[in-house]
């Protein structure tokens, strides 16, 4: 059944690769629509997740006129994500705009040139962040994912995202391999971090309601002592994208000392928040981004605020845990 799959993945792959891009984001766009009509599930989540965040500036005719045109975006990033694989860096100039590289240049005579982290979203085409990290040739693109249970589905995956030169790291074993590679090479490794976090997660407010943040950013960002940064990709037209690099998020305070993950994760949130208020549709809205905390977690919260308080714990400082794994964050998009 593995290799059947597989078969079939791989022939609907090479078809789509072969039509024109626009044609391809105009069979998403429609796949999306039918996906509306027919997922009520996913329909009716992305429906109370907007009213919860944008109820109060938007009439429900709106939400319900933005949802609809989510599902179209949706299936237009999923099929161009698809097609874009197999396009040339001259071909992707075309489609694709990379603004604010100022923010990550080399440091040149300064020295070698540093790592950085991306905190990343599930906002427009999120795959093309592969093709924008060519954009700056002297260092090179990594990020996480979690394998899929389908052996022969998750190497189709990996094959395609593989061939725009980018590391991949298995979340759950990789974790010496990309932190060596942290130290042996200049990366820019991107991290999605506006899904469900799970019980690691960090309990932060987005759009006024707490939920599980993903602390992977900022941790990674304090351990290493990297420069942490946003790239929000924004649909400028169909089949075209804009990414937006933003400046440097402090990981000290003016003082010198280290910021917390969750001070550095809450200003991920507000950046998040602003570029989705500026486009609602751009957002991967069919997620259930707010769900309770487990006893689990309101106990390991209770624990990590007091060992704070008590000094235990210093401002920045991770744990033993943290230390020794990749930290759990949102889905890679799969």
């Amino acid at each position: 059944m593995d290799y059947l799959l597989y078969m079939v993945a791989r022939g609907l792959l090479a078809v789509v690769q072969s039509l024109p891009l626009v044609w391809v984001a105009r069979f998403g766009r429609g796949i999306g629509a039918l996906a509306h009509r027919l997922d009520g599930r996913h329909r009716r989540m992305a429906i109370a997740n907007l009213t919860k965040c944008l109820g109060d500036d938007k009439s429900p005719t709106e939400i319900a006129a933005i949802a609809k045109e989510n599902f179209r975006r949706i299936g237009e990033n999923f099929a161009c994500s698809a097609k874009t694989a197999s396009l040339t860096l001259d071909r992707m100039k075309e489609r694709l705009e990379v603004v604010g590289l100022e923010n990550v240049a080399p440091p040149g005579s300064e020295g070698q040139p540093l790592s950085r982290i991306f905190a990343l979203g599930h906002l427009g085409n999120f795959e093309v962040f592969a093709h924008a990290v060519k954009w700056l040739p002297w260092c090179r693109g990594a990020t996480t994912y979690r394998g899929l249970d389908s052996p022969g589905l998750n190497r189709l995956l990996l094959g395609m995202r593989q061939s725009q030169d980018v590391l991949f790291f298995e979340r759950r074993r990789d974790g010496a391999a990309l932190r060596a590679a942290l130290r042996d090479q200049p990366l820019l490794l991107g991290l999605f971090c506006d899904q469900h976090a799970g019980d690691n997660g960090l309990r932060l407010p987005f759009f006024g309601r707490e939920c599980s943040v993903s602390k992977a950013p900022a941790v990674f960002a304090l351990r290493f002592n990297l420069p942490l940064h946003m790239a929000l990709c924004y649909r400028t037209g169909l089949a075209r994208w804009r990414i937006e690099v933003s400046p440097a998020i402090p990981n000290t305070h003016a003082d010198g000392t280290p910021r917390t993950a969750a001070e550095m994760m809450l200003e991920v949130n507000r950046a998040f928040e602003a570029a989705i208020r500026r486009d609602p549709a751009n957002w991967f809205w069919v997620h259930n981004r707010w769900k309770p905390a487990s006893p689990r977690a309101m106990a390991r919260a209770a624990a990590a605020a007091a060992e704070e308080e008590d000094g235990e714990l210093a401002p920045g400082e991770t744990t033993q845990a943290e230390a020794t794994s990749v930290p759990r964050h949102g889905s890679t998009p799969t």
